[in-house]
């Protein structure tokens, strides 16, 4: 079948509620006007039950199926926050806010969610309970986490969870999941170059920590080409370099290097983790400075259980009749891991056209991809629970 009719007729009160969240773009957790109009959205659609404030400024909302509300639940999830980006898409709805910018989509996928909340409350062709899952702070804070532990998925007893996000590249609906390893872990380091400062004429006086510190930029490049078996995934990325000094003429006292790891296997991420270690300390060692290491695990692999994401895909295939059931897995990072580490679900890409890349300046949502989302979200629930 195509998207849904229904979705077609609120496409514009859709789009319009998109382009609101995208002209007042909010950081991590602090999204209070988002997760306010979505709160008042979901109360005014007849939801069962809405719930403000988990995992700090996250929203549930709750509906109730026909006959049946002992029956399954199923979780649907979209995130809310924005990226510190300056917007450059010069479109009449761009960001109010300067260096604010929805530039991955998630104004999309919160309003995407809404028009099938919106649906769902209105004709419960489905026999359980749908949890509406809006999430902050899936830029860096950690936001799945937060709700996780805040206990909501104990609290509403669902039993599994379904996320989805846009993608720049893949036609305007057509969709794109895999069983298994879909996205990576993502871990971040700092790097402490300690060594003796002193005038840069004089080297021979000193224990030059950029030299150092570039011996071990190379070094760490070993993990991924020496160390880890080549059929395993791996990306290990120093990323900044910073020196207590800003002059020409002065070999700094310390360096300190940033950057992140990636891994789709916990067996390798936890051999990364110690072999970064025991680089940076030998080759500091080597050259008469000392390194130290402080190493923080991040995300987890975002992993979809292979019965659940079949029947994603089955519900993809219906909506648009375009899914790729074998995309290849992605070295980003998705805290929608940290639900899947609770109960089984799966995680969806669909297609955003021919545009920029999220996280770019110049990336829009496009609007045209509506329907098809809010389709998929309905129909997870309707096909999953479906009425008697």
């Amino acid at each position: 079948m195509p998207p849904k009719n229904r979705f077609a007729e609120l496409l514009p009160e859709i789009t319009a509620w998109r382009r609101d969240f995208h002209e007042h773009p909010e950081l991590l957790f602090d999204v209070q006007r988002t997760a306010g109009k979505v709160a008042e959205l979901l109360r005014s659609f007849g939801c069962d039950e809405v719930v403000e404030g988990i995992g700090r400024t996250g929203v549930v909302g709750v509906i109730l199926g026909k006959t049946d509300t002992a029956g399954r639940v199923i979780g649907l999830r979209a995130d809310m926050d924005a990226l510190p980006i300056i917007e450059q898409t010069g479109v009449p709805y761009a960001s109010r806010t300067h260096g604010k910018m929805h530039a991955c989509g998630h104004d999309g996928h919160t309003a995407m969610l809404l028009g099938a909340a919106k649906y769902l409350a209105e004709t419960r062709n489905f026999d359980g309970k749908v949890v509406l899952i809006f999430q902050p702070a899936e830029e860096g804070g950690g936001g799945g986490r937060e709700m996780v532990q805040d206990g909501m998925i104990t609290r509403w007893g669902i039993q599994e969870v379904y996320g989805m996000h846009n993608m720049p590249g893949i036609p305007v609906g057509h969709f794109a999941i895999r069983p298994g390893a879909m996205m990576a872990a993502a871990d971040q380091f700092e790097i402490t170059v300690t060594g003796k400062g002193g005038h840069a004429a004089k080297p021979h006086d000193c224990v030059d920590t950029t030299v150092v510190a570039a011996h071990v930029i190379v070094a760490l490049q070993t993990i991924a080409s020496r160390n880890v078996d080549p059929m395993k995934q791996v990306v290990v990325s120093v990323c900044t370099v910073q020196t207590d000094s800003t002059a020409h003429n002065v070999i700094p006292q310390v360096v300190k290097l940033k950057g992140t790891v990636r891994t789709m296997d916990a067996k390798v991420q936890d051999f990364v983790e110690t072999r970064i270690a025991q680089i940076v300390e030998g080759t500091a060692m080597a050259l008469g400075a000392r390194g130290d290491v402080a190493y923080q695990r991040g995300y987890p692999v975002t992993v979809n259980a292979a019965e659940n994401t079949a029947f994603a895909a089955e519900v993809a295939k219906a909506v648009s009749g375009h899914v790729d059931t074998d995309t290849p897995p992605l070295m980003g990072a998705e805290d929608f891991s940290f639900m899947l580490n609770e109960r089984p679900g799966a995680y969806i890409f669909l297609g955003n056209g021919d545009t920029a890349m999220v996280h770019h300046p110049a990336y829009n949502f496009d609007d045209n991809a509506i329907p098809f989302g809010a389709s998929w979200y309905s129909g997870m629930a309707e096909a999953r629970m479906p009425a008697a």
